[in-house]
């Protein structure tokens, strides 16, 4: 029981750390910020925050920030947990909202040969003999309805149908649990 409390609370942890940092790392630099205004408005101070904060974005992303996160990226491959809630964080995240969208090829699925029971998903990659699997066979991700969460089933091609619906309206459609209209 204590194990899966533990396990609970690591996931909690995963969720909120990132949240709460970045809350902290706001209101540090607000108060900093405000100690060193000599004004009584922390109206002045925000937007004082506000400003540096934007112009910090601009300096990162215009010079530094291409090998800084090469670097960063390096640093956190080399820690083994770590490296695998990054890079999956990074990769899922990349999915979904990156230059490289990788949910391009929505399906949908034939849960059973016996039944007309169907489900929608993302082919994922087509080509799976890198993990030794051969035979027709595609990786199908399948999104959770409400839930930033899904599955992944290595379909058999003939249980798998192109839909020709644009991927980010099927997405919708999915993760609305059907009720958004496509």
């Amino acid at each position: 029981m204590f194990k899966k409390l533990f396990g609970y609370f690591l996931k909690g942890l995963l969720l909120l750390a990132p949240i709460g940092i970045t809350a902290l790392i706001v209101w540090k630099v607000f108060v900093f910020f405000s100690d060193l205004l000599p004004t009584e408005f922390p109206l002045i101070a925000a937007i004082v925050v506000f400003i540096v904060t934007t112009i910090l974005g601009f300096l990162a992303t215009t010079y530094i920030q291409d090998p800084l996160s090469r670097m960063l990226e390096r640093t956190i491959e080399k820690i083994p947990l770590v490296k695998f809630i990054y890079t999956s964080i990074r990769d899922l995240l990349s999915a979904f909202m990156g230059n490289e969208k990788r949910f391009t090829k929505p399906v949908m699925v034939k849960i059973s040969k016996d039944n007309e029971l169907y489900k929608l998903g993302f082919v994922t990659q087509e080509n799976l003999e890198d993990l030794g699997i051969t035979g027709g066979m595609s990786a199908v991700y399948m999104p959770h309805s409400y839930n930033f969460s899904g599955n992944l089933f290595i379909v058999g091609n003939d249980m798998i149908k192109p839909i020709e619906t644009p991927s980010d309206e099927t997405m919708k459609f999915i993760v609305s649990g059907g009720i958004t209209k496509i």
